[in-house]
């Protein structure tokens, strides 16, 4: 049909000469060229008709074909939208599943993980309860054996414990006694035993009598217990006490005991009857039975230290043990009202740390028990 319409662009349709109705006298030939050309003019407008006729319906052709092509397409794309609206739907369903297995794992990791801190504190306060009433016990005991240790001292056959005796004790002379009574010190244990509401013998009456700025050191310090020796409180005690404690001849062995002191890994045991382990460390270095080690003089040598899991023991004299020894119940204690397992009153705390500094301070000028 485009075709058709371009030929008849380019040949366009003869119109003839139109001639007046009423030819002239002289022409008589007019009347049958005019049929002529007006059966032309005929044929050209039945032609342009045709073409007219044939352009619409090739027009009313594509148009069929076009909508019919663009149905087609239009189903196929509501077609592929279901399949996506299918697959969007089962995934949506997929996502939802999964969320929900999600939230049940997560409950259920929470409510196992409150179960197990539960039955955490549960056993801990259980543990910290089993430890007071032993620590309560072993004061107790700890009291009742000082203060027989202490009354049994003291008694002598040239010079008798009246108070063992009482017999000794004139009628006139039992309320009040002449003369010059020994000054006995108080132990840590009867301060544990007075605070378990133990009351033995008073043994000792010596008087004490608090020192401001060193309470009140004491007492900033319990507010927060800590180990760093960068407070007044434990700076003090490091300088005064603890340094020159632990202050040996072998400058060196006596830096890895404080450091081992600190924190608590050092281990002290009676010497054996055998013989010093092979392989170890050298006997000047660790010393022996007749040598210490820290100071390096001759010693009868009782105990012997391990520094951690080194498996190296290092022979030491009754004094240095003493020495070793003061400062451990030093840190001992310290580290107990550290964790909250000292249930006594500050000042009560107090002394017992006073306590502990002076036999820090005897330790170190050579002061120790005989059964060291």
């Amino acid at each position: 049909s485009q075709v058709s319409l371009e030929e008849e662009s380019q040949n366009p349709p003869a119109v003839g000469h139109w001639k007046p109705l009423m030819p002239s006298k002289g022409d008589k030939e007019e009347p049958e060229g005019g049929c002529q050309d007006a059966g032309g003019v005929h044929e050209a407008q039945s032609t342009e008709q045709l073409n007219v006729s044939r352009l619409r319906s090739s027009s009313v052709e594509i148009r069929e074909k076009g909508s019919e092509f663009l149905r087609d397409e239009l189903h196929k794309a509501q077609k592929e939208l279901k399949l996506k609206d299918k697959e969007c739907e089962r995934l949506s369903k997929v996502r939802e599943q999964l969320e929900q297995e999600l939230e049940e794992l997560t409950a259920s990791l929470f409510e196992e993980a409150h179960k197990m801190v539960r039955e955490a504190n549960t056993k801990q306060a259980a543990a910290e309860k089993q430890l007071r009433e032993a620590r309560g016990k072993i004061d107790m005991l700890q009291a009742e054996v000082t203060a027989l240790k202490t009354l049994v001292i003291t008694s002598t056959p040239s010079s008798p414990n009246r108070e063992l005796h009482p017999q000794l004790q004139s009628p006139s002379k039992g309320g009040f006694r002449k003369g010059h009574g020994r000054n006995k010190s108080t132990s840590s244990a009867m301060v544990s035993a007075a605070s378990q509401n133990v009351a033995p013998e008073p043994v000792s009456r010596e008087c004490r009598e608090v020192d401001s700025i060193l309470f009140a050191e004491f007492q900033a310090w319990k507010e927060s217990p800590t180990l760093d020796k960068s407070c007044s409180f434990l700076d003090r005690i490091y300088r005064e006490d603890v340094g020159p404690c632990l202050d040996f001849t072998k400058q060196e062995l006596s830096e890895l005991v404080r450091v081992a002191v600190e924190q608590n890994t050092l281990t002290i045991e009676p010497v054996a009857s055998q013989a010093v382990p092979v392989g170890k460390v050298a006997a000047e270095e660790c010393g022996g039975p007749k040598k210490c080690a820290l100071s390096g003089l001759p010693r009868t040598c009782k105990h012997r230290i391990m520094l951690g899991d080194s498996g190296n023991y290092y022979y030491i004299s009754p004094s240095c043990r003493a020495r070793i020894t003061a400062v451990c119940n030093f840190f001992t204690y310290i580290r107990y009202i550290q964790q909250g397992l000292v249930r006594q009153d500050v000042e009560l705390m107090y002394w017992e740390v006073m306590r502990l500094r002076r036999e820090m301070s005897l330790a170190k000028l050579g002061f120790y028990p005989s059964e060291m």
